[in-house]
């Protein structure tokens, strides 16, 4: 069985040159910022502020950073050959940072996600199949009915509409009719809150060497967050399950328990539940976080919104998104496209740790080195990108320069390139199309562009709010 295709729209034009070879002895690291006695002040700057410190370290040292944190070595590659090479060439001698598996097993389980070796390997076959764009397309009326919910009650009235708290709601509303085939009520707004603060908790909990136990008290509100998610998970498999077979609805759930149901040792339900989670906090994230982006370089480009918009009516002709047009839909995939390059809803890769030596570029690491491969400074580099900070969807037009390889990266690369690839980018881009046969969306008077603030996803530091003007 295939493994995940390496070709999204991120990977389909790259170019660039063969890796030098190693050139430095062995145990010889490259520089780095001062470490100090354990080194652990550099890892209370990077909790500060991760994104800043590391472009601050490149700047200082180069594309290769050499972290001495007590009893790790730590290395951040920013170079984009070696930050491919490393994930491709390298990928069987590499294992997920155990530390961030710790952090993310507590609610994951043993998902894809967070599974290893042969497990993963098992998993990620079983599930690719249905996450191929076939597949997804047959998604594609679920999530434009939940779109077309949402936006009956958004409102224009407000000069300041909380753009980002809707097409967060719209984004829970769209995997719970996906994974569920849910009526959408108040298990959306809980479980909204839920994943906040989940993901802030797990964000924090990553600087640490071991997590607190989640029974003490000032842990409640992440301990009360992860039960109500197991349970609504479980709430739903078991319904599903008292269900006749051939009466459940072509969803995601039911793509997971046939697993279940034609080979139950290696697909137990705990399997099928993890799945569900993740499933579910990253299909929900990953989307609404590069929705809020999205809106905000509409607003802040409105000439590309006129485009797309124009693109869209000519395109869908007032229909909701289809799979037969959605592929011609070019230009407003670029703006997506080029929301991704900007603002990476993973701006930094899960780390990675080396199981043996690998030589990479001019370096020869030994084994157990941890790699880091910051996603969000790839995508900003002057020599990948001309006028990196600018908002460009023709960088990805016919005819446009080819895209060094390995500078582009928003889903990773490699056999660990993003599971939900073309489900995230399927649903982005309808919701998306939806939303400018609706509205137009501009910038409140007198607000400043948003700050960035990393917590396990990309988001803007303050909610964002933008002022949205109805189409009649």
């Amino acid at each position: 069985m295939k493994t995940t295709p390496d070709q999204c729209p991120f990977h389909a034009r790259v170019s660039g040159q063969p890796p030098a070879q190693a050139q430095h002895a062995p145990g010889a690291w490259p520089a780095g910022p001062p470490s100090g006695f354990t080194g652990w002040g550099l890892l209370r700057r990077m909790s500060a502020d991760l994104m800043g410190s590391l472009d601050e370290w490149r700047r200082q040292y180069g594309d290769i950073v050499h972290l001495r944190i007590w009893p790790e070595h730590q290395v951040v590659v920013a170079d984009p050959a070696m930050a491919r090479e490393l994930l491709v060439t390298h990928h069987a001698a590499l294992i997920r940072w155990e530390r961030g598996i710790d952090v993310f097993s507590q609610v994951h389980g043993h998902s894809v996600l967070t599974a290893e070796g042969t497990a993963w390997d098992t998993k990620r076959k079983a599930l690719q199949p249905g996450f191929y764009p076939k597949p997804v397309q047959k998604l594609l009326p679920a999530i434009a009915a939940a779109g077309a919910l949402a936006f009956a009650r958004w409102q224009t009235t407000e000069e300041s509409w909380p753009i980002e708290s809707a097409l967060t709601s719209l984004g829970m509303d769209v995997i719970l009719q996906t994974m569920f085939s849910s009526t959408i009520d108040a298990d959306a707004r809980q479980a909204e809150h839920a994943v906040r603060v989940v993901s802030a908790a797990g964000n924090a909990e990553m600087y640490w060497p071991v997590s607190l136990p989640d029974w003490l008290p000032w842990k409640r509100d992440k301990r009360r967050a992860i039960a109500w998610l197991k349970n609504l998970i479980e709430r739903h498999v078991a319904q599903r399950m008292a269900t006749a077979r051939a009466a459940w609805p072509d969803d995601l759930l039911a793509r997971l328990l046939a697993l279940h149901l034609d080979d139950p040792a290696t697909w137990p339900l705990q399997a099928v539940r993890d799945e569900c989670m993740t499933t579910f906090l990253a299909g929900h994230e990953t989307a609404a976080a590069t929705l809020t982006w999205w809106a905000w370089c509409m607003a802040a480009n409105p000439l590309a919104q006129a485009a797309a918009r124009d693109e869209v009516d000519t395109v869908l002709q007032g229909d909701a998104p289809d799979a037969q047009r959605m592929p011609s839909l070019r230009y407003l995939t670029q703006t997506v496209q080029e929301t991704l390059r900007l603002y990476p809803a993973a701006p930094v890769l899960m780390t990675r740790r080396s199981r043996a030596p690998i030589a990479l570029g001019a370096w020869q690491f030994p084994a157990r080195t941890i790699f880091t491969i910051p996603i969000y400074l790839l995508h900003h580099d002057a020599r990948a990108f001309h006028e990196p900070h600018q908002f460009l969807p023709e960088r990805f037009g016919e005819g446009a320069p080819a895209i060094v390889r390995g500078a582009l990266m928003p889903f990773g690369a490699g056999p660990r390139v993003c599971l939900g690839q073309h489900l995230a980018m399927t649903e982005i881009c309808a919701t998306a199309a939806m939303l400018l046969q609706r509205f137009s969306l501009a910038i409140p008077k007198g607000m400043a562009p948003p700050e960035q603030q990393f917590n396990i996803t990309l988001r803007p530091a303050k909610p964002l709010h933008l002022r949205l003007i109805g189409r009649g």
